[in-house]
């Protein structure tokens, strides 16, 4: 039976990730440091109805810790490592710096090891479309450099895209570096806006729209996003023996069983667009205090997918409307509002 090491498998993503696994019958063994940044209740929820599942084990750490990573690598020896574990929050990285480059740095450097150590079959790790920073062509596509990050959160991300690189191309360790669209859906981040425009629609306290609601994402409901990575862990990467071996649109390293892929909806939806399919959820109308664009955002993303359904016969799919349904009944139910 395959076994999966998760980080951050308490958080948005790495519980909805956990779960998937479960349910297609992998062992999956979790780390998290259960950070304060929002609600730790909502993590240990989270956890809570993973250790339901008898194949689901779980130890806290920071990432930082290499410690305790490395003694729980070595002791559960999984076959592939996902690592979602970051200090998330594009925002917050003005605030706190110095959290990101202990966590996304130091962290992802001690994960890297790890899986150099034992030699895992496919190493998974989270980007960003954060990376794209400045770029303006759209669809954003693997084959764009990224070379203008708006924020420390993005510029520790491309750092770990070209420390991956290198770990791949000296240790042969297959590695797929994963750029995610605006991820949302139940059981989400209270720092995200989806969470904090429905919270604010209900209780009826002012939201903040950014640019007068004149921006664009790529809403990638969670289910989906998931769905995409458990399929790429069956994509590992293979060195190529020369260049004319890449297939045309392939991100794959021309010296290192090394690929970046897009997991979007591949649709770029306007954020006024999305208050009020939240607002329609509700049923009542939000409160909005417009303000200019903050520093760091960007105006738009986009995610070219056809990278990840060359891959794996799939791409995310879920209607915004569907998705955001869906998240205001969990809210609902869960705050019992």
């Amino acid at each position: 039976m395959t076994k999966v090491l998760v980080t951050g498998s308490a958080g948005f993503i790495g519980y909805h990730l956990s779960q998937l696994l479960l349910e297609e019958g992998l062992r999956v063994v979790g780390y998290d440091g259960m950070t304060d940044y929002y609600d730790v209740r909502l993590k240990e929820r989270r956890h809570q109805m993973l250790l339901q599942h008898a194949h689901f084990t779980c130890k806290e750490g920071m990432l930082e810790d290499f410690e305790t990573l490395h003694a729980l690598a070595l002791a559960e020896r999984p076959d592939v490592i996902v690592h979602l574990a970051a200090q998330a929050g594009v925002r917050y990285s003005l605030e706190n710096p110095r959290a990101y480059v202990d966590a996304n740095l130091i962290g992802t450097f001690n994960v890297m090891e790890c899986a150099r150590e034992l030699g895992v079959q496919h190493l998974l790790m989270a980007s960003t479309s954060s990376v794209y920073g400045a770029n303006t062509a759209m669809p954003f596509d693997e084959g764009q450099k990224v070379d203008t990050p708006l924020t420390l959160y993005a510029a520790t991300k491309k750092a770990n895209e070209a420390m991956a690189h290198s770990y791949a191309h000296l240790w042969n360790l297959p590695t797929t570096m994963f750029r995610f669209f605006t991820v949302y859906g139940p059981w989400g981040r209270p720092d995200m806006a989806l969470f904090k425009f429905t919270r604010g629609i209900l209780e009826g306290t002012p939201i903040d729209v950014y640019n007068d609601g004149e921006m664009y994402r790529d809403f990638t409901y969670v289910t989906d996003l998931v769905r995409g990575i458990r399929l790429l862990i069956d994509a590992a990467p293979v060195r190529p023996e020369s260049p004319e071996d890449i297939a045309p649109g392939d991100s794959l390293s021309p010296v290192a069983p090394f690929r970046v892929v897009n997991i979007g909806n591949g649709e770029k939806v306007r954020l006024a667009d999305f208050v009020d399919a939240i607002e329609a959820e509700c049923g009542r109308a939000a409160m909005r205090n417009y303000l200019p664009i903050q520093p760091g955002d960007v105006p738009a993303t986009w995610a070219d997918t056809a990278l990840l359904q060359s891959l794996t016969g799939y791409a995310p799919q879920t209607p915004f409307r569907e998705g955001v349904a869906r998240f205001v009944a969990w809210y609902r139910e869960y705050y019992r509002v």
